[in-house]
């Protein structure tokens, strides 16, 4: 067992503890309403600032989709945070689980793809993060319409691969338990893209429910990856670095390797 099974787990706790926060800071500052509101008006009267206290008056405008409780400062700059870090974490685990796969001899399209949409995923959460929607609306959009489907599509090339690789009943029972958070994922998915471009209230507000039962099912099933991490060693980098470059170094109108002392994978394995 290695150091690398905390990381799965890391990028679920940081998360979902950090996400909780933002929302608790927005409704606090009286940016967004608690998701136990279910009453909203057409406008508000000015209410006089009682920091520490929910909104009484609510609009369309205080709906708490996740994008909206880190659009205002100071919550913003912890969401930035949370998605920066959060997306690097995502990428490192990504290549390790490549990695691990070429191990195990899965030199397969679906490993390549799940590794492509991994990091896609990532590129997303960088622009969800760091443009908020009321601030930058196209790129916040566009951000998470990255990052949202690039993560369920994700979520189902490694349940399928789970599902592959299962060699024991604890593996199988593993692969259950993701199979169940990528249907979770996909059905809230789906609902949230649904009610959220109605205009009710009520709509809108299940939508941002579902958005945060999306995001939670997606950070969970990247926890469980730490199951696989304690397998992971030194060499799993080595062996995605290696496969990595092994493609750049293919001679062009050639499909075997180069031979040339720069494509030596002995070179590779120095790191």
């Amino acid at each position: 067992m290695t150091a690398w099974i905390i990381l799965p787990i890391s990028l679920s706790a940081f998360s979902i503890t950090g996400i909780w926060i933002v929302y608790a800071m927005a409704v606090m500052n009286h940016h967004v309403c608690p998701v136990e509101n279910w009453s909203y008006n057409e406008s508000c009267p000015v209410e006089p600032a009682q920091p520490g206290t929910p909104k009484t008056c609510c609009t369309l405008e205080d709906i708490p989709l996740i994008s909206k409780c880190g659009t205002y400062p100071p919550e913003s700059c912890l969401f930035s945070l949370i998605g920066n870090v959060g997306a690097f974490m995502v990428v490192v685990i990504c290549v390790l689980r490549y990695g691990q796969l070429l191990e195990q001899s899965q030199r397969s399209w679906i490993n390549t793809t799940a590794l492509v949409t991994g990091c896609t995923n990532a590129a997303g959460l960088v622009m969800v993060g760091n443009f908020q929607v009321d601030h930058a609306k196209s790129l916040h959009y566009i951000g998470a319409g990255i990052a949202f489907p690039a993560g369920l599509l994700f979520v189902c090339l490694q349940c399928v691969l789970t599902y592959h690789m299962a060699a024991s009943t604890l593996d199988l029972g593993v692969a259950h338990a993701r199979a169940a958070l990528t249907v979770l994922a996909l059905v809230t998915l789906v609902l949230s893209g649904a009610f959220f471009i109605h205009e009710s209230p009520v709509l809108q507000h299940v939508a941002a429910l579902c958005e945060w039962a999306f995001v939670l099912a997606i950070l969970i099933f990247y926890g469980t990856l730490s199951y696989e991490f304690g397998a992971v060693s030194s060499e799993t980098l080595v062996a995605a670095l290696q496969r990595a470059h092994a493609r750049g170094c293919k001679s062009p109108g050639s499909s075997s390797t180069s031979t040339h002392l720069n494509c030596n994978p002995e070179s590779i394995a120095m790191i």
